[in-house]
């Protein structure tokens, strides 16, 4: 250190002057050129050298940056500049069509440009939940028009932090004109004024679906009535602002609408409805009103106006009275109806089921549920009337027994081909079979489904009645036993077909083995679910006489190993469907077997198989590789 302080050489320890200039007996010199070594922490702070400076584009405001953004030569870079910073997302989105630039043409920019020639809107979006946001509806905007354009956007549910509003869909009515169907559901912050938007940008609109929408009004409806002319179907679920006023406006400007459901709208009434049918009876093809709170009136305008209306479906109209259906079918305006559904409508009687039948000469498929009022003679009187009913379907109409489907099946015409009755209690076992009947040789189609009444004897009946059957299902039909089922399966000519037998727990391998043997040609597909009483027989006769079998189910079966094998061993047997759910006597001495139908199986169900191993299942799910397995 001493030698340091008084060095005087010529050599200078570092090119300077004195530190201290007032003091000339001290020799210490600064070095200028060498920075001094800090070992303490400093921290700076802007405070201390004022503001940061931001990058100069930031700087501008919004009216600059739109300026520019709307120069972007094309949708490319369009959507990368979007992914900037949500303010130029935002300012993109803000963006028209005819406000977008052609700088490569050298315009001024005061003509209306397309944003892209390619905009035929073939793209379909659709967010649900959490991704239900106005900032995904903007990138939507922004990024779909140069890839073809968006057609179809579906919003399910919202955000509840900061979900789709009305901004999002003027986001989407600038950047999306080609727009042709549009689904919001459940969402309460959309209201008229985004709906609005939609109507006068989208002029394109054929679908618009609202469910559950509480802040869309008649307002929003008259926008789209005002602009949306192209509009094909309409459907209206729950949305309590939503009355008349819109119905009118929609019927009156829109004349090309084919579909329209109206569901749980309290607002609605005969007024709404009646005009809205009226003004769109040329084009008018599907209709669908649930839980409104129409009268008679509304049901003769449908019965005199509905000249094209091909599907109708009435559901929970309990205002409507008999007299209401009865008119329905005397208007004489539902020549052209083929399929018509009534659910839980008190006004369905006797009487008025006639006055359908006869008013609706090309009735091809009729499905009454609830209708607590319907009797037998009304079937029998429906049986022969509509001599074009193809397909009839019965659920939880309790009034009527086994009397009237007998006598149904007896006088239907030569169309009818499917007969389904569900959870229909007054049928029982209690009228013998009729002396002289006349086969329903067209029927090949019946399903009789937890009918908890239906047993051996009416069965051997319909068994008699239709034996031409092909199809059969007695799902839930635990009364049934092998006696009744055998009746009907020595009776049926044709063979075959589909069979389902889920939950008929006294069937056995009498009738399963009866059932190979006689349709063993024919079969393609067997449901033996919850059918305890089958066994490795069954699977030994079904793997002997079944070429035809493709689809096989018997879960919670007594099946083992052994019925596993047979069914992998035979030769004639491509089996692309297995359950074994629930049969607790396959274990890993299957797997093999299993293995082997890789070439054909592309389903396999061993849930609930407690004997397999983890190991062995891990390894039949490799070896069945284009197979989907569920365990």
């Amino acid at each position: 250190m001493p030698a340091l302080v008084n060095y005087s050489g010529e050599g200078n320890f570092c090119p300077g002057g004195a530190l201290y200039a007032n003091r000339p007996h001290v020799d210490v010199y600064y070095p200028p050129r060498k920075r001094s070594r800090i070992t303490a922490p400093c921290v700076f702070k802007e405070e201390s050298f004022g503001h940061q400076k931001l990058p100069s584009i930031d700087v501008l405001p919004d009216e600059c940056l739109f300026e520019i953004l709307r120069r972007l030569p094309g949708g490319q870079e369009r959507s990368a500049s979007a992914c900037v910073s949500k303010r130029w997302l935002a300012l993109l989105s803000s963006i028209r069509g005819g406000e977008v630039c052609s700088t490569s043409s050298g315009s001024d920019c005061s003509g209306e440009v397309p944003m892209d020639i390619d905009s035929d809107g073939y793209l379909t979006r659709c967010l649900e939940g959490k991704k239900a946001t106005d900032i995904r509806l903007c990138a939507i905007a922004v990024g779909t028009g140069h890839r073809g354009g968006l057609g179809k956007l579906m919003i399910r549910g919202n955000n509840s932090s900061r979900g789709v509003t009305d901004a999002g869909l003027s986001a989407i009515s600038r950047g999306c004109p080609s727009l042709k169907t549009i689904s919001i559901w459940n969402n309460s912050a959309v209201g008229d004024e985004g709906l609005a938007e939609i109507a006068k940008a989208c002029w394109m609109l054929e679908k618009l679906d609202l469910c559950q929408c509480p802040s869309i009004s008649d307002k929003g409806l008259l926008a789209i009535a005002e602009n949306c002319s192209n509009l094909r179907e309409l459907t209206i679920e729950s949305c309590s602002k939503i009355g008349n006023e819109g119905l009118q406006a929609i019927g009156q400007r829109c004349l090309k609408l084919q579909t329209i459901t109206i569901k749980d709208c309290a607002f609605v009434g005969d007024k709404g409805v009646s005009s809205l049918v009226s003004s769109a009876s040329s084009a008018l093809k599907k209709l669908k009103l649930q839980a409104l709170n129409i009268t008679d009136v509304s049901l003769a305008v449908i019965g005199h106006y509905g000249l094209v209306i091909s599907d109708l479906v009435l559901a929970g109209l309990q205002k409507v009275s008999e007299r209401g259906f009865w008119v329905l079918g005397n208007g004489h305006g539902l020549q052209k109806l083929k399929s018509l559904t009534i659910t839980s409508c008190g006004g369905v009687t006797d009487l008025s089921l006639e006055a359908l039948a006869k008013g609706c000469s090309n009735l091809k498929q009729l499905h009454l549920r609830k209708c607590s009022f319907l009797s037998d003679n009304g079937m029998v009187t429906l049986a022969k009337t509509a001599a074009s009913l193809e397909c009839l379907q019965l659920e939880e109409c309790n009034r009527i027994t086994q009397s009237g489907i007998v006598n149904t099946l007896a006088n239907c015409g030569v169309s009818m081909k499917a007969l389904t009755l569900t959870k229909c209690m007054g049928l029982k076992d209690v009228v013998p079979c009729p002396s002289e009947f006349t086969p329903c040789r067209s029927l090949r189609s019946l399903a009789i489904r937890d009918c908890f009444g239906f047993g051996d004897a009416i069965l051997a009946i319909v068994a008699k009645l239709c034996p031409e059957l092909q199809n059969v299902d007695l799902s839930g039909v635990s009364t049934v036993t092998d006696a009744g089922l055998l009746p009907l399966l020595e009776n049926c000519e044709a063979g075959l077909v589909k069979v389902n037998l889920n939950g008929c727990s006294r069937i056995t391998d009498i009738a399963v083995s009866a059932m190979a043997r006689l349709h063993g040609g024919t079969l393609e597909s067997l449901s033996l679910d919850g059918c305890r009483n089958v066994t490795d027989a069954s699977l030994v006769a079904l793997a002997e006489n079944c070429s035809l079998l493709r689809d096989l189910d018997v879960s919670k079966c007594a099946v083992s190993d052994l019925g596993v094998a047979t069914l992998s061993c035979s030769k004639g047997l491509d089996l692309q469907t297995i359950s074994l759910s629930g049969c607790f006597q396959v274990s890993d001495k299957s797997m093999p077997y299993l293995a082997n139908m890789s070439q054909t199986l592309i389903g396999l169900n061993l849930l609930g198989c407690s004997l397999i191993s983890n190991s062995m299942m891990d390894l039949l799910v490799e070896q069945l590789s284009s197979c989907d397995v569920l365990y």
